[in-house]
């Protein structure tokens, strides 16, 4: 009986861990910046961008999926550090323009190339032509960030 009850109770508790897993996945996807759907940064690899002194382009044959986003990286040490510690590598706001989430709480697409790391974290934005986010950001960047983090708890409710 002892062990009929602890096995019900196993099943229970991994039957919510696997929902709760899926619906954080459901909702990251639809709420972060991603090609096709799953693919995060246009396939840029996340840890060259600590590691590195620019950004590089991931090979999907270093991929690997975090609560149902996947990520490419440009080898296998890249992959490897990631998979130790996503959470450090990931970008903030779901991959949206830092400036963009902090202004007004919109989702902007970036340019992967355009970025800031600071206090080790990861922040992209908006860049063409004529216009790039980053400086606007530079200039006022306290505010914004604290303006960022509050418009994406609206937004991402994991």
């Amino acid at each position: 009986m002892k062990q009929t009850l602890l096995v019900l109770l196993l099943i229970t508790s991994t039957t919510s861990l696997l929902v709760a897993q899926t619906d954080n996945s459901t909702e990251r996807k639809k709420e972060f910046n991603l090609a096709k759907n799953t693919l995060a940064l246009n396939g840029y690899d996340v840890v060259s961008y600590f590691k590195q002194t620019k950004p590089a382009k991931g090979n999907s044959s270093y991929a690997a999926v975090y609560q149902g986003i996947t990520y490419y990286f440009s080898n296998a040490a890249n992959k490897d550090a990631f998979l130790k510690n996503p959470t450090q590598y990931e970008p903030q706001y779901g991959g949206w323009c830092a400036y963009a989430m902090g202004n007004d709480g919109t989702k902007v697409e970036v340019d992967p190339e355009t970025y800031k790391i600071t206090n080790g974290k990861l922040y992209l934005f908006y860049h063409s032509f004529f216009n790039n986010t980053l400086n606007k950001w530079n200039a006022d960047e306290q505010k914004l960030m604290k303006s960022a983090d509050a418009n994406w708890v609206k937004i991402y409710k994991p």
